[in-house]
């Protein structure tokens, strides 16, 4: 009987020390800190900006267009009387047709160009959020983490206690060449 109780804490001291030493590591890294940091972010954010300016400017210029249409039509409607009535009514119903094709035009360049952003966008971040991914991983191996869990609001992934994880932010950041300091946002 007290060969089966020792036998008993014994295994039971046994599984307990090994369920201790099997216990993973968990790190914590914040994504869009380690993203903002990049320098080829800000040249992408340059550009995408640079891109949207322009696009803008495209869209103003043809709205200036519109307007200008406009109140030519209205100044030649104040003209209207009835010796002229057939032929400035054909020149209204002219301008009329020329600015519903106008505003048309303008709706589709607006949907263009939010379009052309937006693959610009996915053309230039895509790469460097997967080699910040990458960097993840291959930092996550190198200091032996079983999960990373990323910090950042964008992932939805939020931890609200991460005391007991390895912070593995600035590790990242050096391993893709960026500055080990926390970015302003």
């Amino acid at each position: 009987m007290n060969l089966i109780k020792v036998f008993f804490i014994t295994a039971g001291l046994t599984l307990t020390a090994h369920a201790a030493h099997a216990q993973q590591k968990i790190g914590n890294v914040n994504s869009d800190d380690v993203f903002a940091s990049l320098s080829e972010v800000k040249t992408a954010t340059t550009t995408i900006d640079n891109l949207t300016k322009a696009k803008q400017t495209e869209v103003e210029k043809l709205i200036t267009e519109y307007q200008t249409k406009l109140k030519a039509a209205q100044d030649k409607e104040k003209t209207l009387s009835q010796a002229n009535k057939e032929a400035v009514t054909k020149e209204l119903m002219a301008a009329q047709t020329e600015l519903q094709t106008l505003g048309k035009k303008i709706e589709d360049t607006r949907a263009q160009a939010a379009k052309d952003i937006g693959a610009k966008q996915t053309e230039l971040y895509t790469p460097l959020q997967q080699k910040v991914k990458a960097a993840i991983a291959a930092v996550a191996k190198e200091r032996s983490l079983s999960y990373v869990f990323d910090t950042s609001a964008q992932e939805g992934n939020n931890l609200v206690y991460s005391d007991g994880s390895e912070d593995i932010t600035a590790q990242v950041k050096t391993k893709l060449g960026a500055s080990a300091a926390p970015s302003k946002k």
